[in-house]
């Protein structure tokens, strides 16, 4: 809402006076970090505030943390921030993706979401419903699933990129008959040394079938064994998109695919 029609609505409706609705205007308007603090620590109406001293001192703390943790270039102090909910007894958040912020020139076309994480301090709700009454020191924060979703959504459209649906890395195939035994050696040797690996139930899968089940979930890494790679203590790693395959021994092959998956991950970061 704009401040005009907040205004509006603490005279109005709430009863404040002008002025004071215009004192929580210019308080509401500043934003910052550490400077705000030392600012607002000057000013003549907070000072004489027991209140306003002790928030100044636990946000100068928490200021302090953060700066310890490296963290501070991610907040801004910001004192227009309001949650609604009345057991809130300290400080209150809001996490909000700056990419996501409404611009007026995109008109429709773009995602707003507003905060996706909010919550703060409540020292009191525990007190209030325990049966022993204890106080027990709470800060919370609830996260927007939803508002997430609907901008993953936004992200995957936009890159054009279709979802992976298996977390499998690597796929053990054959393209002759009578090697089911071979592939589950193949797989158990892979699951062992700490890859996501599977193959075809099939006793005897074709080998488009494999490939293809390769190239529709996105596994981009196909071990290829055979009869002449069984001889020579070797198999075939197939590059799946690019459909380049090269042969290598059998004992270096944890290591080859291990190196592999790391530059595939990296390509993967660097995309998304």
């Amino acid at each position: 809402m704009p401040w005009e029609d907040v205004r509006s609505e603490m005279i109005n409706e709430k009863g404040l006076a002008p002025e004071v609705a215009d004192k929580i205007g210019e308080f509401i308007k500043l934003h910052g970090n550490v400077d705000l603090i030392a600012k607002l620590r000057t000013d003549p109406n907070l000072s004489k505030q027991k209140n306003a001293h002790e928030a100044l001192n636990d946000l100068e703390l928490l200021f302090r943390y953060l700066q310890l943790y490296d963290v501070v270039d991610k907040i801004v102090l910001d004192l227009k921030l309001v949650r609604g909910l009345d057991y809130y007894t300290g400080v209150v958040f809001e996490a909000v993706l700056t990419e996501y912020k409404y611009d007026p020139s995109l008109q429709q076309d773009q995602v707003v979401v507003g905060s996706v994480a909010g919550g703060g301090r409540y020292d009191e709700l525990v007190h209030k419903i325990d049966p022993k009454q204890r106080k027990v020191p709470c800060v919370g924060v609830s996260i927007g699933v939803e508002r997430i979703f609907a901008i993953k959504e936004r992200q995957l459209a936009d890159s054009k990129l279709t979802p992976k649906t298996t977390e499998t890395e690597v796929y053990v195939a054959s393209a002759q008959k009578n090697f089911l035994e071979e592939r589950m050696k193949l797989c158990s040797y892979l699951w062992k040394r700490g890859f996501k690996t599977e193959m075809a139930l099939k006793r005897n899968p074709k080998m488009l079938d494999q490939l293809q089940y390769c190239e529709k979930n996105q596994i981009d890494l196909c071990v290829i064994i055979g009869e002449s790679e069984l001889q020579k203590n070797v198999v075939k790693i197939r590059n799946v998109p690019t459909r380049k395959e090269t042969e290598i021994k059998r004992e270096l092959l944890a290591d080859e695919l291990r190196s592999r998956l790391d530059t595939l991950n990296e390509k993967q970061q660097q995309r998304s």
